[in-house]
């Protein structure tokens, strides 16, 4: 698996959006370490959390519009909150929660299924299924990281009762939109190193 991995990873890019997802993968990585030199720790924290994503979905072999999708997603999200655009924005957060628990949720469902925790079947309900499943134990482990947060390292961070299951429902709905799409859409590149 681990070869795989890094086959995928030191596959040079061969389109224009698989140019743009490194571009925008370098820009993140660039971006944490900047960071942890101008800003607070806990920004600093917050993009770096954007990294293992960014990083994972071109060692998984993600269709190069998808990856590139991804890493912008996930790189928006965590930039976002730095910047604030959570509680300047009303509803970005809804909407970053539906885009990027749905990027997550393919990562995570070709993970479950090239790992043989879930066999790929030839059923077009099983990503639907597993996207939203895991989509929706993305969207609650978050919500526990954001409470962990708020409770232990700062109150800055916005929680309440409310919030945590509007981002939750989101999170669920974009998964359910990436397994409706994965039913019907090869998701990875057809000439990627399996897992």
């Amino acid at each position: 698996m681990i070869r795989a991995l890094y086959a995928n990873l030191k596959r040079p890019p061969r389109s224009v959006t698989a140019w743009l997802a490194d571009i925008v993968r370098a820009a993140a990585i660039i971006t944490v370490i900047v960071s942890a030199f101008t800003l607070p720790g806990t920004d600093t924290a917050v993009l770096s959390m954007a990294l293992p994503a960014v990083m994972l979905s071109r060692m998984i072999g993600l269709r190069s519009g998808l990856d590139l999708i991804t890493c912008v997603t996930v790189f928006v999200a965590a930039g976002s909150n730095v910047l604030e655009l959570y509680r300047a924005w009303t509803g970005w957060d809804l909407i970053v929660h539906l885009a990027c628990t749905g990027v997550l949720a393919a990562v995570a469902l070709i993970l479950l299924q090239d790992s043989g925790v879930v066999p790929a079947t030839g059923r077009r309900r099983t990503p639907i299924v597993l996207a939203t499943l895991s989509g929706l134990a993305l969207s609650a482990v978050w919500e526990m990281v954001e409470w962990f947060g708020y409770r232990f390292i700062t109150d800055a961070i916005f929680v309440t009762y409310d919030d945590t299951i509007g981002d939750m429902m989101a999170g669920g709905l974009g998964a359910l939109i990436v397994g409706v799409v994965a039913s019907r859409v090869r998701l990875t590149r057809e000439d990627r190193a399996p897992l």
